[in-house]
């Protein structure tokens, strides 16, 4: 009997209970995106450090790069973030 109750309580509780999580965190992420303003770029010296550059492209960008929401020194955004407005 203990199986079929731990799996009861799993299809009944876990699941429904991630479901709403992820609904939830949708939403208030996609509540944060509509107001959220891109920072003003300023060149800070130990932000920027490299000891050697990344082993792709031109060595300044990350492996998960966004130009819209990641720095390149020297540079700063490379596009700017535009709200999307419903």
């Amino acid at each position: 009997g203990g199986l079929k109750l731990w799996k009861r309580l799993f299809f009944a509780i876990a699941v429904p209970g991630i479901i709403v999580c992820g609904i939830s965190g949708f939403e208030k992420e996609h509540e944060h995106k509509a107001h959220w303003k891109q920072p003003e770029y300023k060149e800070y010296a130990h932000l920027t450090i490299r000891s050697k550059p990344f082993p792709w492209g031109d060595g300044n960008h990350s492996l998960f790069h966004s130009p819209t929401f990641n720095v390149v020194p020297g540079v700063g955004y490379e596009e700017e973030y535009k709200a999307e407005e419903h």
